[in-house]
């Protein structure tokens, strides 16, 4: 489900202004794919199940290079959603943050492409986890505690009117990343269940006033 996602998104990634780079070429999508296979060929068995690689190479032809750079941020991004929707689909683990990196090759002709990967530990030794935010930025989560709020003085700061001035905070709590009301007017809600203090799962959705956001153990 996660690679036909991607899939879907790439095609209208490409559509419009970037439509004519792409009639013919290397196309964006089986970089995707074969990034999933590269998760399932290098998938190792740990403490606590499969975990698969968190750091990527794609390393591309000069002309493919080229005809990617308009949009190879918006690239990276949509192929680093690809890896963490397959791991979610195939129950992977990741040992840290996730990262694609685009790179060029000049001994690689047109329409070919390589990848590498390995598993690379978060800071601390510790697997990471990050805030996927209503317009598509993520913020990443480490060893201190993030503050939400409409303060400005908060880490992230929401422009919701019924989010409280110091809402709520996201922390570490051994291996676990747990989400703590902070007293707000309206009250923090995961899966839709108002709480004051509950340990994040991968995936779960955060509501804050109106605005929702996705926890992502990865």
């Amino acid at each position: 489900m996660g690679l036909q996602q991607f899939e879907r998104r790439l095609e209208r990634l490409v559509e419009g202004a970037f439509a004519k780079a792409f009639r013919s070429g290397l196309q964006p999508v089986e970089l995707g794919r074969r990034l999933s296979r590269e998760m399932d060929l290098q998938r190792t068995v740990g403490v606590h199940g499969l975990i698969a690689p968190n750091q990527f190479k794609v390393a591309l032809s000069s002309e493919d290079a080229e005809r990617f750079a308009s949009f190879s941020d918006a690239l990276v991004r949509e192929l680093s959603e690809a890896v963490r929707e397959h791991a979610r689909d195939e129950g992977y683990h990741f040992v840290g943050p996730v990262t694609v990196e685009l790179e060029t090759a000049d001994s690689l002709g047109k329409g070919e492409f390589l990848v590498g990967s390995e598993s690379v530990e978060g800071p601390g030794g510790h697997a990471a986890g990050s805030l996927s935010m209503p317009d598509g930025s993520r913020i990443a989560l480490g060893e201190d505690p993030v503050t939400i709020g409409r303060q400005a003085e908060c880490d992230v700061v929401l422009n919701d009117t019924n989010v409280s001035r110091k809402h709520a905070e996201v922390r570490r709590q051994g291996e676990e990343y747990v989400l703590i009301d902070l007293g707000s007017t309206n009250g923090s809600k995961v899966n839709g269940a108002r709480v004051k203090e509950h340990a994040l799962n991968d995936g779960d959705e955060i509501t804050l006033g109106k605005t929702l956001i996705r926890f992502e153990a990865s």
